[in-house]
């Protein structure tokens, strides 16, 4: 299948480097990576140009004006885009482990859609990153809360994969995501009335569920590390949890601001 590596960023180009630069380390390599620009400053657009020309993965870069967080409206642009049959999500402040990709292609099967982990850097390890420093992260000193999300195995893996936290949908991450694109298609993409930070991803998630695609998890393996930052705004968080809400009580599996609009 073909594989669209699906990367969000906004106006933090050195951390969307270090993404890159993992990318470009994995051991296997998706088809195209499609970057999904919430409308950057020219300085991304040049990075991502320097990019182009080092490694052999096409760079698809789609963006749109800066007119406040509008995560949800550029992903569901950049999921037009992709060529992938197969879409892996990430977000642009994350380095992967050597074995990301090839992990989630793994887990790949019809009617699933996958969310992975995270391991949280710290903001002394972030800033040695973003300095240019050699260095590794690892999960081991990033405390117990991460550790589990930090070790692979390949058996565990795959014997948690449908078992793990099924109960709980809204256990999941945007930053360590895939689906079918024709599955996003079916429930028209993501819901762009969404605005500023909180519930997009959980609320695609559910209404995929409405539509009959299953939840799988990666455990044991997907590694990767978020670079610190402060929390985003969520003072649309009311809103938000409404829609929700009005999705799960009602058994919604389309969003009308979507990817198609009427």
């Amino acid at each position: 299948m073909f594989v669209s590596l699906l990367i969000s960023t906004y106006n933090r180009k050195e951390a969307l480097a270090l993404s890159l630069h993992s990318v470009s380390a994995q051991m296997v390599k998706p088809d195209e990576i499609v970057i999904a620009d919430d409308g950057s400053q020219d300085d991304t657009c040049q990075l991502i140009e320097q990019f182009r020309k080092k490694v052999d993965i096409p760079i698809v870069h789609v963006w749109h004006e800066d007119n406040g967080f509008r995560l949800s409206a550029i992903r569901n642009k950049a999921i037009v885009a992709a060529k992938g049959d197969y879409i892996i999500q990430i977000d642009g402040d994350v380095i992967l482990n050597k074995y990301f990709i090839a992990d989630h292609l793994e887990l790949a099967e019809r009617g699933f859609f996958v969310c992975g982990s995270r391991v949280g850097l710290g903001p002394i390890s972030t800033r040695r990153l973003l300095a240019g420093y050699n260095y590794t992260p690892s999960f081991i000193k990033q405390g117990p809360k991460y550790m589990f999300n930090g070790i692979r195995s390949r058996m565990l893996r795959h014997y948690l994969a449908k078992r793990y936290a099924q109960k709980n949908i809204s256990r999941l991450r945007g930053c360590n995501m895939a689906f079918w694109k024709e599955d996003l298609l079916r429930v028209n993409g993501y819901n762009e009335d969404l605005t500023m930070w909180g519930q997009e991803d959980t609320e695609i998630a559910y209404r995929l569920i409405h539509a009959g695609v299953k939840k799988m998890y990666l455990k044991m393996g997907g590694v990767q590390f978020h670079l610190y930052h402060a929390m985003a705004s969520n003072e649309n968080a009311a809103f938000h949890s409404k829609v929700l809400e009005r999705v799960i009580e009602e058994n919604i599996d389309w969003c009308e601001n979507g990817i198609l609009k009427k």
